[in-house]
């Protein structure tokens, strides 16, 4: 951040919902927001309350309350559509917290129908069965859930999700620690044998970059979302935004406002603030802050 971006007053998360109708938006798609069981939810909170091993510092989180009041909260800043995202992370919990999401998403018309997977023989009936039943996106977590994005057992999975064209939002850098499974090379593998699958890398691939975007140069299909990136909670952020500015002006149909809401150290608006930093123009702001989400998803209003 220079001297000047420490000068200017911050974005407010207020203030949203007169920039989107600025840029001609009817709001942000939103593509990588935790919504999660109450038990769950508890529990990812005590681990960032800790500064947990896969942390190494402090993290406070801004947006707590009950469900209503932070799905009242995204209503407030514009926030059109956004994920429920939950994330398995051993076997044998998938079901039990996509029966939450759903069922959340049939309460809240802004959510997506989101779910996970994990693998394990299971997987390749009930993720099917999913993607019937009208699942939009799914999530998962590499690093949390300690698994290969080419281990056998998502065999079925990836075929199914490239033939039903459903997105994932992946979890597979190594930020903000890495993970035995964490990296470019495995998802490469799978891209190579399903070419057509529409991977979300979250976190634009934290901190491998420049792999992830060379993955999206190669697979049409391949996206990124922008998720806690740029932002000032971490350092050195201000360097890493003039290295990512071309490879992110080149890609810029494939780059998908995201945030992590509510796990998040610092204000919602920042995340559309570090991106307004990058001076890109306004009209790759609006493919990132709507269009491109809402192309990949079908909600163009």
């Amino acid at each position: 951040m220079t001297s000047a971006d420490a000068d200017r007053p911050g974005l407010a998360d207020a203030d949203l919902p007169s920039l989107t109708a600025s840029l001609d938006l009817p709001g942000l798609f939103d593509v990588h927001v935790h919504f999660m069981h109450p038990k769950v939810l508890a529990k990812v909170w005590t681990y960032f309350d800790s500064a947990g091993p896969l942390l190494g510092r402090p993290w406070p989180i801004t947006y707590r309350g009950s469900d209503e009041e932070r799905v009242a909260h995204l209503r407030d800043m514009g926030v059109r559509h956004f994920s429920a995202l939950s994330y398995a992370h051993r076997p044998g919990v998938a079901t039990f917290m996509n029966d939450w999401t759903l069922d959340f998403a049939r309460r809240v018309p802004e959510a997506l129908r989101s779910a996970t997977f994990y693998p394990e023989p299971e997987a390749a009936t009930y993720v099917p069965a999913l993607v019937a039943s009208g699942v939009e996106v799914f999530k998962a977590h590499l690093q949390v859930g300690d698994f290969a994005a080419d281990d056998p057992l998502l065999d079925p999975v990836w075929g199914t999700l490239a033939e039903s064209g459903t997105p994932v939002v992946l979890h597979a850098g190594s930020g903000p620690a890495p993970g035995t499974h964490t990296g470019p090379d495995g998802v490469a593998r799978v891209l190579e044998r399903f070419p057509g699958l529409r991977i979300v890398v979250a976190h634009l691939g934290m901190p491998e970059y420049e792999a992830f975007l060379d993955l999206a140069d190669r697979f049409a299909e391949v996206r990124l979302d922008t998720t806690m990136v740029l932002v000032d909670f971490w350092e050195g952020s201000h360097e890493l935004a003039t290295a990512l500015r071309p490879r992110l002006a080149d890609l810029g149909d494939r780059v998908l406002f995201g945030t992590d809401y509510p796990n998040i150290p610092y204000a919602y608006a920042h995340q559309v603030e570090v991106l307004q930093r990058l001076d890109l123009g306004d009209d790759w702001l609006r493919r990132v802050l709507w269009h491109n989400g809402a192309a990949l998803f079908g909600r163009e209003s």
